[in-house]
């Protein structure tokens, strides 16, 4: 469990978590194939400097499995967030920033049974504060914890 690491281990992990995003987003805007982003993001984001910004160095291994496992899972990933929206809402009124953190969060909540559904809250509440509002994160927060229900059986657990 994420808990039961060490401190670096679980910046390196959140650090991932935001670098995730930050492809799934690239992914959706451009059609960008996994293997070309994980080599971009492994050769030239993850632990870099970019325009004087030093980036933290993220647990590549789990940054791989959540890009790949959104790609691979997302029709999967996009019905449970779908379920999860209030009436009249669909998935393609929220923003690309939006629906890249949600389809990461949820993928995480299936199939990272290794991470508990409070960290995996959390961190995508964090996240969720470099692309969006304070109104926005308790939208996440909500959102993820009825996903949670829905897949693990409880929320914050």
């Amino acid at each position: 469990m994420i808990n039961s690491t060490s401190p670096p281990d679980y910046r390196a992990r959140s650090a991932s978590r935001l670098a995730a995003v930050q492809a799934l987003y690239q992914r959706e805007m451009g059609g960008d194939p996994v293997p070309k982003l994980l080599m971009e993001f492994h050769s030239h984001r993850l632990g870099q400097e970019i325009e004087g910004a030093e980036y933290l160095a993220a647990d590549e291994a789990f940054f791989d499995d959540v890009v790949a496992g959104v790609a691979a899972r997302q029709d999967e990933l996009d019905g449970l967030i779908s379920g999860a929206l209030a009436q009249g809402w669909a998935l393609d009124r929220l923003d690309r920033p939006m629906r890249a953190l949600l389809r990461a969060a949820v993928y995480e909540l299936v199939a990272r049974a290794d991470v508990s559904a409070a960290t995996v809250i959390d961190e995508y509440v964090d996240v969720s504060h470099a692309f969006h509002d304070a109104k926005q994160a308790g939208f996440v927060n909500g959102l993820l914890d009825a996903v949670a229900r829905s897949v693990r059986g409880s929320g914050r657990a």
